[in-house]
């Protein structure tokens, strides 16, 4: 939080802004002026030593958008030099996907981006980058825009990716998702039992692999709920919507989605130690 400050050290930290953006902008004095719609004289008294007074508000809002940064940062009213909109348009996105959360390009970017972070990430689905070909096949045959032959190979590729990176990735999802996949219902009916007995020897495997860098929790949908979202360590927060990605990248709101995904982690009815022993189970449970 900004403290408050007198007339006279918010009118030096005033010239201080304003010298410090009219060298970032390239400049000159008169240009400024000239923008500004002042004479030269009038910088040249707001930028002197010995000046204690802050301009009138139309000066200094016209000095803001010559120079492109916000007014409230020139007079110390914030430490974000960004324009209001500017700043909503950095810190909020929304990017057109294809139908995985996981496999689409835009996602392993981020992911990329976010090297030696936890990443949090509640799937739509089952987490893509741990099916199998099989799986990714049956899944994604219908779909006319991706390819069933590029999925799988997206997925073996994040899959190593998985393998390598020094981020730790935590995934959460509901009980009944593997449970309906289990049973072939709902979203998997239809799913042959091969096809599901090998995809949940294929994700034991992994998880043997990769634990503890990996951890999958399982939670109850019936007490808590989550939407698909993944969370890139300290620096987005993106929630996916079937169509779009809606991106956030201002720090209070990747901190309210990660608590969130530390509740589901709390709330969890399937602890990351569980996680082999249900599997097991599920896949006797498979007819």
């Amino acid at each position: 939080m900004l403290q408050e400050i007198d007339k006279r050290a918010r009118a030096t930290l005033f010239q201080e802004r304003l010298v410090a953006a009219l060298t970032a902008s390239g400049l000159s004095r008169a240009a400024l002026a000239r923008a500004v719609q002042v004479d030269r004289s009038t910088i040249t008294q707001i930028l002197a030593d010995d000046s204690a007074r802050v301009p009138g508000g139309h000066v200094v809002a016209a000095c803001a958008l010559a120079l492109d940064v916000s007014a409230d940062w020139l007079l110390g009213l914030t430490d974000r030099p960004e324009q209001a909109g500017k700043l909503l348009a950095s810190s909020l996105s929304i990017s057109e996907t294809g139908r995985a959360t996981t496999l689409d390009d835009q996602i392993f970017e981020w992911q990329r981006e976010a090297e030696g972070y936890k990443i949090r990430h509640v799937p739509a689905t089952l987490p893509d980058v741990l099916k199998t070909a099989a799986m990714l096949q049956w899944e994604y045959a219908p779909i006319t825009h991706k390819r069933p032959a590029a999925a799988i190979d997206a997925a073996a590729e994040r899959l190593d990716w998985l393998r390598l990176t020094e981020s730790d990735y935590e995934m959460a999802l509901p009980v009944h998702e593997l449970e309906s996949f289990a049973r072939a219902e709902g979203y998997y009916a239809g799913l042959d039992a091969a096809i599901r007995i090998e995809q949940l020897d294929w994700m034991a495997e992994i998880y043997d692999r990769l634990y503890p860098g990996l951890r999958l929790f399982l939670f109850d949908a019936r007490a808590v709920f989550s939407a698909p979202v993944t969370v890139f360590g300290p620096k987005m927060a993106v929630l996916y919507m079937g169509q779009h990605y809606l991106a956030f990248r201002d720090r209070d709101r990747v901190r309210a989605i990660t608590r969130h995904f530390d509740g589901l982690v709390r709330e969890a009815t399937v602890s990351a130690r569980e996680i082999p022993d249900t599997l097991a189970r599920l896949k006797r449970a498979v007819q």
